[in-house]
């Protein structure tokens, strides 16, 4: 992937993060399959559906890294020969679907309901804190 000319700039320096998450982004915009939609659940949630028909749970699997969301799901076809399909419109290849998550965001729950996997995400106010500096003398 190449590398974004902004960050680097001698006047951005310690920005290697907020690069590294636009390269995620920009790669996670070219994965098409499967299709997925994003729902506003309000107070913050959201939630993915992506629609995985013929997948187990088993099959899928969900995890979080550093904030990075990826979806992966492989199916074990060794049980059915190529030829024994007449027509083949259902796709049995694996995948691998990746989010990009906002500060703050958690994976609340994962379900598989009808072929769609949904994946609630929520938004939890952050407490505030209020830390107390001491101030120290010169003397």
């Amino acid at each position: 992937m190449n590398r974004t000319i902004l960050f680097d700039s001698p006047f951005l320096l310690g920005f290697e993060h907020t690069r590294n998450l636009i390269e995620r982004a920009a790669k996670a915009a070219g994965e098409t399959y499967p299709p997925y939609n994003v729902e506003d659940r309000g107070d913050g949630g959201l939630r993915i559906t992506l629609a995985v028909a013929g997948f187990t749970p088993d099959q899928l699997h969900v995890t979080v890294e550093d904030r990075h969301l990826t979806v992966a799901g492989k199916r074990d076809e060794a049980g059915k020969p190529e030829d024994a399909y007449l027509h083949r419109g259902i796709a049995a290849r694996g995948f691998i679907r990746s989010f990009v998550l906002a500060d703050g965001m958690v994976v609340e729950a994962a379900s598989l309901e009808h072929g769609l996997l949904h994946i609630d995400l929520a938004r939890p106010e952050p407490e505030n804190r209020i830390v107390k500096i001491p101030i120290r003398s010169g003397s």
